[in-house]
């Protein structure tokens, strides 16, 4: 009998979709499901998701409802089913895009019979105007597509989401059944989310199905995004090594979205916007056009993908990183479907990690919360030199026990490896001292022995334990972030999600801390040095090259007794180490490099750079000129004018329809490009800031080796004023005045 199964099954299979076999877990899944058996699947990207759901609907006696969280994305999957049938209405979807005629034709074609899957957004099956339509036929199962929607700590909460298994319950009790059969499935969940997922929607004895997460074909790369212009250009020099494959470029906001995609249009590339504020019509057209391949890029928020059968994206960039790694994953995973290339690249700052967390501010705690955990583990991905794929993997509960996997850009350019039995040691012994009831950032502040008020408070500073890395400290500053981060890959310390992110021995680490033995470990990436060139398809960095310019600018900055960073950041070396560039007009197409600096300081690293490729016969990389965007050039102009004017800057933000903080970015990229801006004005009004402390920030900057604001912050003393400035926003002021007036 079984036999007869499983051949009924393959026929059905290969009659539908034209396969001979089915991949992974998909036939067992089908078999669950058609017995009767609730099933969770957590299948990545790409791995035939909708397979386990659109077979076992066109054979089994009813019609399968299949809850989706995107309406723009429904009327794919329909056409995608109706396509396997030799008739139209097998599937449809409802949703509020229908008008009234549409919707009674599917009404009518459900009742038939006729209809084998029904696509619905939660909030239509919620609805109570609908409720009598879904009692009036048999449903043969629930298909939960994006399930980890459900959960808050899911990438894409839908509060909808929430209210499925009342609504299946109603329907249930009006149809005197029992129980129908339930299939969740998402891409990303951790254990927690995998929880909640089942918790909420009444299957906690549902059938497991948990794909591997890896995608070996799939290569991770994070680069520093240092400006705006510096981001857009990566992706434009990336675009034209990768000339006519297709790819998806996701930013946060719409506008950036807007900004970007017309940009590369500029450029001469096949671009379209998509998100949520265009018409349906568009949006359907962009994805028609994408899938035929009329357009090979698709610049877009997160509202673009889901559903998206495109099996040769080649690239997924994320022009912002991610506000959580459940999206980030999810997102990558749209990226070489078919096994073949797929580079992921993300753009980082500390700056945008910090916007991000603004976001959450007007929400309620345990919202804020949540968020803000997601968003630490979305920075430890960013600034940890482990394995990437381990990494990730390790996120949602998955071991790679390979430590180099050669398609990532740590394994490929691997940073400096220390020995940290000791410093792991200091850190299982704070956590213990602490009770094991605070986060990593508590415990970190407890080994270097900061008296901050919550450890004042909690008493915890008298224990002998505090300030016990002092020492360890002084010699490896960075340690403690990625001592914490990999001791959890090992299995050392696990993270308490329910409990604020607090830190927890496991048995292995209480074993490590009665005999310890050697435990290497890779120190993060540094944000403010990060190799541009170094992953993917991007030119190769030349090392010595690079070590010769830092030599350098290490001399100029000596005789015009500045710091090394107020001559060229380091970014600026990176690319001339790359990209080799030996006359004024090139050297001005290098991030960070403006006429004032160029002038000032460039003549001797053009000699260098001019020497060391006819000495070494370098063959030259071609400087491509990038076309920026007008109104962008007219935005700064429109700024520097203001300023010229003296106008206070926030009275320039409001001007702009900008916030503060997003003022200083943009002064902070006309700086960078090496023109003086004199805010020095804004600065000497007492009522801004004491300019007193304006001189303290100023002189710490001109002796500092570095221009990171957060080591300012610490270094000088800065403090936020209760109705004015914060740290962040003085020490950002100062480094603006100090860079113009030494450098530019």
């Amino acid at each position: 009998m079984e036999k007869t199964k499983d051949d009924y099954l393959a026929r059905q299979l290969k009659r539908f979709f034209g396969f001979d076999s089915f991949k992974g877990d998909q036939e067992a899944i089908i078999r669950n499901l058609m017995d009767g058996h609730d099933s969770f699947v957590l299948m990545p990207t790409g791995g035939g998701k909708s397979l386990c759901y659109q077979l076992p609907s066109l054979m089994m006696e009813g019609t399968a409802i299949v809850i989706s969280p995107l309406i723009a994305l429904m009327k794919n999957q329909v056409d995608v089913v109706n396509g396997l049938t030799e008739e139209n209405g097998v599937a449809h979807f409802l949703n509020s895009s229908l008008n009234k005629m549409a919707i009674a034709q599917v009404e009518a074609d459900v009742r038939s019979g006729k209809t084998k899957l029904l696509y619905v957004a939660p909030e239509s099956l919620n609805k109570e105007d609908n409720l009598e339509f879904f009692k009036s036929f048999k449903i043969s199962f629930y298909a939960i597509d994006e399930a980890h929607c459900i959960s808050e700590w899911g990438h894409d909460f839908r509060p909808d989401y929430r209210f499925i298994r009342p609504t299946i319950d109603k329907i249930a009790a009006a149809q005197h059944v029992d129980r129908v059969p339930v299939i969740a499935l998402t891409a990303t969940a951790t254990d927690k989310v995998r929880s909640d997922i089942k918790k909420s929607l009444g299957i906690v004895d549902a059938v497991d199905f948990k794909s591997s997460f890896n995608r070996p074909n799939l290569y991770y790369e994070v680069r520093q995004k240092v400006s705006e212009e510096d981001a857009e250009s990566q992706i434009i020099r990336f675009l034209k090594q990768n000339e006519g494959k297709s790819g998806i470029i996701y930013c946060l906001s719409r506008k950036k979205v807007e900004e970007l995609s017309k940009k590369l249009q500029l450029n001469g590339y096949k671009a379209a916007p998509y998100h949520a504020g265009l018409d349906t019509d568009v949006r359907t057209k962009t994805q028609d056009d994408f899938l035929r391949e009329d357009i090979d890029i698709i610049v877009a928020t997160i509202a673009f993908g889901m559903g998206i059968d495109k099996p040769d994206v080649r690239f997924v960039i994320h022009y912002d990183i991610p506000k959580s790694l459940e999206g980030f994953y999810q997102e990558t995973g749209r990226a070489g479907r078919d096994g073949g290339e797929g580079n992921c690249i993300a753009f980082y700052s500390p700056r945008d990690l910090k916007k991000l967390e603004k976001f959450t501010d007007n929400k309620g705690e345990a919202e804020k919360e949540i968020g803000r955990q997601l968003l630490e583990e979305t920075k430890a991905y960013a600034e940890s030199a482990v394995c990437r794929r381990k990494f990730l993997l390790h996120y949602f509960g998955e071991e790679y026990h390979k430590d180099n996997c050669g398609n990532c850009d740590n394994c490929r350019h691997p940073q400096k490896i220390v020995e940290g039995e000791d410093a792991l040691v200091t850190v299982l012994g704070a956590i213990k001292a602490v009770k094991e009831n605070f986060d990593q950032a508590y415990v970190t502040d407890f080994i270097k022995g900061r008296a901050t008020d919550n450890i004042v408070r909690h008493g915890q500073d008298t224990l002998p334990e505090f300030g016990s890395g002092a020492t360890i400290n002084a010699e490896h500053p960075t340690i403690w972030n990625p001592v914490i981060r990999q001791a959890m890959i090992a299995h050392f310390i696990k993270k308490d999600v329910e409990n604020y992110g607090n830190l927890r021995l496991t048995a292995e680490g209480r074993a490590f801390l009665k005999t310890p033995h050697p435990f290497p470990v890779v120190l993060d990436r540094q944000f403010d040095d990060v190799e541009e060139g170094s992953g993917g398809n991007a030119a190769p960095l030349d090392d010595y090259l690079y070590k010769q310019l830092r030599m350098l600018r290490k001399d100029v900055a000596r005789k015009h007794n500045l710091p090394p960073y107020v001559i060229f950041q380091d970014i600026s070396l990176t690319m001339m180490a790359t990209y080799y560039p030996t006359t004024m007009e090139e050297l001005l197409q290098i991030q960070g490099v403006g006429q004032g600096k160029a002038r000032k300081f460039g003549a001797p690293f053009l000699e260098l750079i001019k020497s060391y490729c006819d000495e070494n016969e370098k063959p030259r990389t071609d400087m491509m000129r990038v076309i920026s965007l007008p109104n962008k050039s007219k935005k700064k102009l429109k700024i520097i004018e203001l300023i010229d004017k003296r106008i206070p800057l926030d009275e320039i933000a409001n001007a702009q329809g900008t916030d503060f903080d997003e003022l200083l970015d943009d002064i902070e990229s006309i700086v960078n490009s090496g023109m003086k801006v004199n805010i020095g004005y804004y600065l000497d009004n007492e009522d801004v800031i004491d300019p007193d402390e304006v001189d303290d920030i100023y002189e710490y900057f001109r002796g500092s080796e570095s221009d990171d604001i957060d080591d300012a912050i610490d270094e000088a003393d800065i403090y936020d004023d209760d109705h004015g400035l914060t740290a962040e926003q003085k020490a950002r002021l100062v480094l603006i005045k100090f860079l113009s007036e030494e450098a530019n």
